[in-house]
């Protein structure tokens, strides 16, 4: 026999189907040329000339060939090479046949379905082992086992029929930290001290199952070797009786290995199967596990399980402004706070994107949770000082409880789900606890979703345009483009029904480019049409702003449609402007620079500081209709629109009046110099073939039976530019 650690080992398969001949191939492929060598014949026959010719250390044998079957090939392939190793192949079928060829001198056998690398290299590698070590005193008596047993990698122990230690091999010294000197006459045991990895509980049953002729007993999988000086090692192996020359039983052996770096590989895929790869908080499997586990435990202790469910507020502006590096760094903080703020019994886990869920295993009382709640609330708005970024996100949080909101995992993060997206209705950065009826309104926005994806392809979308009239003039001064949606069962649907739903699901961007382009499109073809259009109004979302190619859309419309730049006016709201200051700056510049105009939409009702009015290439205000509606009462808004007014003035920035609905409104903003005005009073939004007709007679003959108001006098000239 040769050496088989110094080279490689010379495996005689004998199979005649040619499927499972390549399978065998392609399993031994993974450990390269130098470690096996394979030749392969279809029968018994051509077998016993290959070995006439040439060298193997291993015979594969399978047990159904034309020439002979079962242990009859078993029997011929023994009789002519009583001191090869054999190794036979079956069909789950024929366990009961391969278990007698064990009894006929086969060290081991292998079940061809399921068979993967691993377990045919192992089986490989303990039947050269223990076919050397078959007497106890073959290293002794035969110097070719000698060198055998001394260079194979695997540990290899024999023990004579009393159970003491009659040979250890180097890699059993160098595993076991026992000298071959100091093991000899030792019971097996005691060398050998094999112990389950969690249980610290003794496996000397495995030993004596290896008792009966030619049954070979498994190491359990899950075991370690006690080493000389009290450290543990994994390891795998199998023991297996040994037989003297005289066929009787002369004793056992074991031949294992070190496997940690195996052991190692399955738990860490065991973790990142249940594990979430960027955070390492509990993925979905975890936590469903972890929640129907508590839900089970918590009434023997009278407690409840609450489940919150997470959305980070604002985080997708982050990621898609400042970039994904940098995103992914802010949601391992915020996991982080998040653990912060839970027991050490309580589950934090990521269910993909900045979606998070807690649960929690045992409350007193459903309140108790709000507790919680509020306390992640605070933990996740603080700053996050991220590579030189000052962040802020905030979150919105949903609440179910067992039993009330759910009986089973599925149920409870299906209603926390819910009660999430009212918290974000309700205005954000806030909890909100489950109701039964947020079920319905979950169905319903599911339909909303399953409808957005179609309704681009299905051409379900059309702009609606409302007029602006200049009221120094009654002219139009352009108009403002309004998204309208025609549902093919709900009929009409407004924006403020579906636009929330495209943001959340990431369609808005889609929608926006189409927007852009349809407006644009529209506008180009009324101005080459001979129609007077000054401006064409198309509101920005947060998200779409946000979007990495925002930029590059708004131009790339521009140049599809040939629209001349300076009628496109692109309206957006205080807080989408401060959100991102910096990178906010920038792409206003770009766009400012190309002639694109800018208003704030909405204004007054965001952020209280107006230093950006100054530091942004704005153009033009719209005061809110909220404002519009109460400035012919007493009241504060009257003089909100005053102060409004004189303030643009003297920032040189035209002034819209948005919601504009009877006389009263538009003389007391005539009458105060405001520039321009929108609003029922003049038109709703209309669609474009009727907004065409109005261009072309004009706004005011439109408003004779309203009998438009007349400026008092004629304002000053002023330019509509940001300083």
């Amino acid at each position: 026999m040769t050496s088989v650690g110094r080279e490689p080992l010379q495996i005689l398969l004998i199979e005649d189907n040619a499927g499972d001949v390549r399978l065998l191939r392609e399993l031994l492929k993974p450990y390269g040329p130098n470690r096996y060598e394979v030749a392969d014949r279809p029968s018994i026959q051509s077998a016993l000339e290959h070995l006439l010719a040439a060298r193997a250390d291993i015979i594969l044998l399978d047990l159904g060939l034309p020439d002979a079957a079962g242990l009859d090939a078993v029997r011929r392939m023994r009789t002519a090479r009583p001191r090869l190793p054999l190794v036979v192949l079956t069909g789950m079928d024929d366990e009961d046949i391969a278990l007698a060829a064990l009894k006929e001198g086969a060290q081991d056998y292998l079940i061809k379905a399921g068979l993967d690398s691993r377990i045919l290299g192992r089986t490989l590698r303990f039947a050269i082992g223990r076919h050397a070590a078959e007497t106890p005193m073959a290293a002794a008596v035969d110097p070719l086992a000698e060198d055998t047993l001394n260079s194979i990698g695997d540990g290899l122990v024999c023990a004579d029929l009393a159970g003491n230690v009659s040979f250890v091999n180097p890699a059993a010294e160098a595993l076991t930290g026992w000298s071959w000197k100091d093991a000899a006459g030792r019971p097996m045991t005691e060398v050998l001290h094999v112990v389950d990895a969690g249980t610290r509980v003794s496996f000397r049953d495995t030993m004596d199952r290896a008792g009966a002729p030619r049954r070979v007993a498994q190491l359990h999988p899950n075991v370690v070797l006690i080493r000389r000086d009290g450290t543990d090692v994994p390891i795998e192996g199998s023991v297996a009786p040994l037989e003297g020359r005289d066929g009787r039983p002369a004793g056992k052996v074991l031949v294992f290995r070190d496997n940690s770096l195996a052991r190692a590989r399955v738990q860490q895929m065991a973790h990142s199967a249940q594990h979430d790869a960027l955070t390492g908080l509990p993925n979905r499997v975890l936590l469903n596990d972890r929640i129907n586990s508590a839900i089970s435990i918590a009434p023997r202790h009278r407690k409840k399980v609450a489940v919150l469910f997470i959305d980070l507020d604002g985080f997708k502006q982050i990621n898609d402004t400042i970039g994904h590096a940098i995103g992914d760094k802010l949601l391992q903080s915020v996991a982080a706070r998040l653990l912060g703020c839970v027991r050490g019994s309580d589950t934090v886990s990521r269910l993909g994107g900045d979606e998070f869920v807690v649960l929690l295993s045992e409350v007193e009382r459903p309140e108790d949770s709000a507790i919680t709640a509020r306390r992640m609330l605070e933990a996740v708005a603080e700053t996050y000082s991220i590579d030189h970024h000052d962040l802020h996100v905030t979150a919105s949080i949903g609440v179910a409880v067992c039993p009330d909101d759910g009986i089973n995992a599925e149920a409870l993060i299906k209603s926390a789900d819910a009660a999430m997206y009212q918290a974000k209705e309700n205005g954000r950065h806030g909890y909100q606890f489950y109701k039964p009826a947020m079920n319905l309104r979950a169905v319903e926005r599911q339909e909303v979703e399953e409808g957005l994806r179609q309704a681009l392809e299905r051409e379900e979308f059309t702009l609606h345009f409302q007029p602006k009239v200049n009221l120094h003039t009654g002219e139009s001064a352009g108009a403002e483009a309004l998204l309208r949606w025609e549902h093919p069962t709900r009929g009409p649907m407004l924006p403020s029904l579906f636009v929330p739903v495209a943001e959340a699901c990431g369609l808005i961007q889609q929608i926006g480019s189409w927007v852009m382009h349809e407006a644009c499109r529209q506008a180009q073809t009324w101005v080459g049409a001979g129609l007077r259009l000054p401006s064409i109004a198309v509101n920005v979302s947060a998200v779409e702003f946000a979007g990495a190619h925002f930029l590059d859309g708004v131009f790339e419309a521009l140049n599809d449609t040939g629209l001349d730049p300076r009628t496109l006016e692109l309206e957006l709201t205080e807080s989408v402007l401060m959100k991102h200051a910096e990178s906010t700056n920038s792409i206003l510049q770009a766009l400012n620079a190309g002639g694109v105009q800018m208003s704030i939409d909405d204004f007054g009702t965001g952020y209280s500081s107006l230093s950006y009015l100054r530091k942004f290439p704005i153009h033009t205000l719209k005061i809110d209709q909220s404002f519009v509606r109460e400035i012919t009462l007493a009241g504060n808004d009257a003089s909100i629109v005053t102060t409004v007014l004189n303030m643009a003035q003297s920032l040189n920035l035209r002034v819209v009046a948005e919601g504009v609905e009877t006389p009263e409104e538009l003389a007391f903003l005539q009458l105060h110099r405001c520039d321009e005005a929108q609003g029922y009073y003049f038109s709703r939004p209309l669609p474009a073939l009727q907004f065409a007709r109005l261009l072309h007679d004009g706004i005011v003959p439109t408003m004779a039976a309203r009998q438009y108001v007349r400026p008092l006098e004629r304002p000053p000239a002023r330019h509509a530019s940001a300083s």
